[in-house]
């Protein structure tokens, strides 16, 4: 199982929000280049890039503190928001991201997503985010009536690489992972996926470890960021055999 740290983007700043509040930010760095290096020394293999401002927009905004990250490590990185139109895509690929996140899109553009997956394959991945089970788009502002695990089955043949499935509500507070939820997801969809949201402790980790469904990875950001998870222990523990 892989462990993405998580560098979400506020107004070029390393920040953590809480259930995706933009008002609720906390700066943990205001370098997001040397935060990469950081997790790189740590051992970490991938990152999980957000441009929350992005989200919002619907257009790339934080684009200069991403490149500057992706031109501080040779850590592959993922990156999610405001990516909606094919153009964004390739422009984010040809600058060296590894992988997009569509996560808007994904709801309200399915078609690009399948193209995006065919033209870009491996490299394509959804982000399913998600409060009370339906799905939330536009940086989480809107609700719609579309369950996660109907989103996902909607790209069952695509050749989606991954899917990113967020619960809002354990979203940067540290009130322990959505184990079932992710787990339920995970069963409905021959799609790998990364859990994401309310990560608080290595207790949590050993707890996706043990869901009833393999699990491809799992993003943490403010208990790494508050010193609540070691990199090193959680890195060994995500090791070991299951």
């Amino acid at each position: 199982m892989i462990l993405f740290p998580a560098i979400d983007l506020k107004d070029g700043q390393c920040v953590r929000l809480q259930k995706g509040v933009m008002d609720a930010a906390t700066v943990f760095n205001d370098d997001p280049a040397a935060q990469a290096r950081d997790f790189a020394a740590q051992g970490f293999k991938w990152l999980h890039l957000v441009d929350l401002n992005g989200a919002i927009e619907g257009r790339p905004v934080n684009a200069a503190a991403v490149e500057a990250i992706v031109a501080a490590t040779e850590l592959p990185a993922q990156l999610g928001g405001g990516i909606r139109d094919m153009a964004t895509i390739e422009g984010w690929l040809a600058r060296g991201l590894a992988r997009v996140i569509l996560g808007t899109a994904a709801l309200t553009d399915p078609a690009l997503v399948r193209e995006a997956c065919r033209r870009f394959p491996g490299r394509i991945v959804v982000g399913i985010d998600a409060r009370g089970g339906m799905v939330a788009t536009e940086g989480w502002v809107k609700t719609s009536e579309t369950s996660a695990s109907e989103l996902a089955a909607a790209f069952a043949d695509a050749g989606v690489a991954a899917i990113v499935y967020t619960d809002i509500d354990r979203d940067g507070v540290l009130s322990g992972v959505n184990v079932e939820a992710t787990a339920a997801l995970a069963a409905a969809t021959d799609i790998p996926v990364i859990a994401s949201g309310g990560v608080a402790s290595l207790d949590d980790l050993r707890a996706l470890k043990r869901a009833t469904v393999p699990l491809a990875g799992v993003i943490c950001g403010r208990a790494l960021y508050d010193g609540r998870i070691e990199p090193g222990e959680a890195l060994e523990l995500l090791a070991e055999a299951a």
